[in-house]
């Protein structure tokens, strides 16, 4: 008997202020076969995060130990500490779903490089005035942190070609139900026979 196949992988980006997290909360509600991978990361844990669940919490000496062993798909320094997802993870979470990584256009080309199949999303504001509006009104950015993030934004979003698909997020509604209509299609495009061959 063959083993039952494999779910999707789904690499989600967006530039910070981007609505990834909110979109990806509201998909994931009404979809059971979602599932997020827990990324390990090198950085301390934060108030009411617990090991195994928000993240995997280690060490530098364990993370490049890892690194050096070949265990992870993707994994990249940010801000000073290391964040990476986990082969071993990865496939746990696709024998019992869809898996869902929420990673920058570093993890997405290392994911794509091991997986070509992967469907990948980015989501886009609709403009760089609303992008800079949405993260001011966060009220917790210094001037010189909004304008790196800007900056930031600007070379991300430079690179939405390289995406499966792209979904500009100016009204929510329109931008869940679009995210939404693209998991049926690359569901369906999976199902097919000789899809992944």
């Amino acid at each position: 008997m063959s083993p039952a196949p494999a779910g999707l992988i789904i690499v989600v980006s967006a530039p910070s202020g981007g609505g990834k997290g909110t979109i990806l909360q509201r998909v994931s509600q009404g979809d059971l076969r979602l599932r997020h991978t827990v990324s390990v990361t090198t950085r301390a844990p934060r108030t009411g995060e617990v090991d195994g669940k928000h993240y995997y919490f280690v060490n530098r000496q364990t993370f490049d130990r890892w690194v050096d062993e070949g265990r992870f798909a993707e994994w990249a320094e940010v801000h000073g500490q290391r964040y990476g997802t986990l082969r071993a993870e990865l496939d746990r979470v696709r024998g019992a779903g869809d898996a869902v990584l929420e990673l920058d256009i570093q993890g997405m080309r290392s994911i794509r490089g091991i997986h070509p199949d992967a469907v990948t999303i980015f989501l886009l504001p609709p403009s760089m005035e609303t992008l800079e509006e949405r993260l001011r009104n966060r009220g917790d950015l210094s001037p010189e942190t909004l304008a790196i993030r800007l900056r930031n934004a600007e070379a991300e979003i430079a690179t939405k070609n390289e995406y499966t698909h792209a979904i500009v997020n100016d009204d929510l509604d329109a931008a869940v139900a679009e995210f939404q209509a693209i998991l049926r299609a690359e569901r369906a495009r999976a199902a097919q026979p000789g899809a992944n061959t």
